[in-house]
Parts: structure tokens; C-alpha cells; sequence
């Protein structure tokens, strides 16, 4: 409920912003165009835990991803390991790049998809993600969406 309200509050920003911003020089057209959309979420790893998510990261992670992005429903992920991380920041971040928001529907169009390509249930992966658990920590996500210059 949270991210959908800083999606909303985002889309009305936008919507806003050349309304807001307008001057006589600006008068024609806003000079930026929204684009794709990348979630970022924040990875803390504990010290014995690098090997164990790399190979997690190389294989399952990877898997998955590439069937989103078979099906068009994501452009492109990657991973970002955090160089010189301040104190209490995330070890690394893993996004993922698409074009916009499914509806409802297409969530569960999307969802039985996932369920047929992946054949785990969903107490078994809720079980692998808490094996997880043991060497890494979602730190928090979120969404930013692609500005560019006219």
C-alpha cells in the first residue's frame, strides 16, 4: 500500500511539474519526458555471506529474471555492488527495468505464468527466502522513473 502511494503521489508529480514549472520560455512543452521505471532494492550481506548469494544471484535470481524479461514484462536487471558504502548502507542493489505498472488482471495473467514456469509453491519459496535469511538482508526499496531531456 505504501509503494502504490508513492506511485501515485510520483504520477501526479509529473503531471503537475510542467503545470508548476511553466514559464513564458516553457510555455509549449514541458523540456523533460517520463520513461522506464527501475526498482532498486538494497542488499546488506553478512561477511560469510558473499559466496552463498553470488551463486544464489548467478542461478535462481538470474533464472527468474530472464523469464520476466522473456515475457516483456521487465527490460533489463542488474546488479550494483556498493564500492565504498557508508556506514549502515546497503553491500549491493539488485534492480529491475520496465515500461510500466500491470493492471490487476495482468497481475494474475502474470502470476498463474509464474506459477507454471517456476513449479515451486509458495511455501517452498517462502522457505528458501528465510534460508536466505542466514547470510543477507533486504535493506528497503524503491522506484525511480526515467527523466529525459527533450
Amino acid at each position: 500500500m505504501k509503494l502504490m502511494k508513492k506511485m501515485m503521489m510520483a504520477s501526479a508529480m509529473i503531471v503537475a511539474a510542467p503545470m508548476a514549472l511553466s514559464t513564458p520560455a516553457m510555455a509549449d512543452e514541458f523540456p523533460l519526458v517520463a520513461g522506464e521505471y527501475t526498482t532498486m532494492t538494497g542488499i546488506f550481506l553478512e561477511d560469510a555471506g558473499w559466496t552463498s548469494y553470488a551463486n544464489y544471484l548467478a542461478g535462481e535470481w538470474k533464472k527468474n529474471q530472464d523469464f520476466a524479461k522473456s515475457k516483456g514484462w521487465i527490460s533489463d536487471y542488474k546488479i550494483y555492488y556498493v564500492v565504498d558504502p557508508r556506514d549502515g548502507e546497503p553491500t549491493m542493489y539488485l534492480t529491475q527495468t520496465f515500461a510500466s505498472w500491470p493492471s490487476g488482471a495482468e497481475m494474475e495473467k502474470r502470476s498463474k505464468e509464474w506459477e507454471a514456469f517456476d513449479k515451486r509453491t509458495n511455501a517452498q519459496l517462502d522457505a528458501e527466502s528465510g534460508n536466505r535469511a542466514k547470510f543477507r538482508r533486504v535493506t528497503g526499496s524503491m522506484t525511480l522513473q526515467e527523466a529525459t531531456v527533450r
